[in-house]
């Protein structure tokens, strides 16, 4: 059997050498290289070519959604696989709709990892079962990209005006669209609304 060429990108050293270390200690399995951040990642994968490549969510740069997105829209034939300790249902959503061809934790024994990436490399499409089976509890995204989008730059300290100019939108519409956010997610008012997305996974 030929090795699975496997890619790690995560920003976290210790986690990213110690993975590819017990990863490619598996006889099925080379790790090809590894990465920090999404940018990085990404011009790995368009280099090495790998059959499977695991991404951490919350990575510099780009983040492991976008690096999922990438690989997708450019057809390279890697299986894009988020490795994550956030095991939110809105993050599964997101990187199932970006075309993520797995979604796992990292809280789990390496034999079981191995497994996943082979099932990976295999065609298969690979979700943690209880993390699955809480975004069928929690529901979809009620949120639009739009309010999403609003959402994400109020938690980085963007005001509406800001906003309002980097979107080219007026601060009316800005503010519809906030108040809709808060209604969907039951908040009263934007930080808390900002925290109730983020517990979700949805932005």
């Amino acid at each position: 059997m030929l090795s699975i060429r496997l890619v790690i990108i995560e920003d976290q050293y210790l986690v990213r050498d110690a993975l590819a270390r017990l990863m490619d200690k598996d006889a099925d399995i080379e790790v090809v290289g590894t990465a920090e951040d999404g940018e990085t990642g990404m011009a790995l994968i368009e280099q090495a070519h790998p059959d499977v490549a695991l991404i951490d969510i919350e990575i510099p740069v780009m983040d492991g959604i976008s690096v999922v997105q990438a690989v997708a829209s450019k057809g390279l034939g890697t299986r894009a696989a988020i490795l994550t300790t956030f095991g939110r249902p809105g993050y599964l959503e997101r990187a199932l709709a970006a075309g993520a061809a797995g979604f796992l934790l990292k809280e789990q024994p390496v034999e079981v990892l191995i497994k996943q990436v082979r099932r990976l490399a295999q065609g298969e499409r690979v979700i943690d079962g209880e993390l699955a089976a809480a975004a069928m509890v929690a529901g979809p995204n009620p949120l639009s990209n739009r309010e999403r989008e609003i959402l994400r730059r109020v938690a980085d300290g963007e005001t509406i005006t800001t906003i309002a100019h980097a979107l080219y939108l007026s601060h009316g519409t800005v503010r519809n669209y906030l108040s809709s956010a808060l209604q969907k997610l039951e908040a009263d008012n934007r930080a808390g609304a900002v925290r109730e997305a983020e517990r979700r996974g949805w932005i």
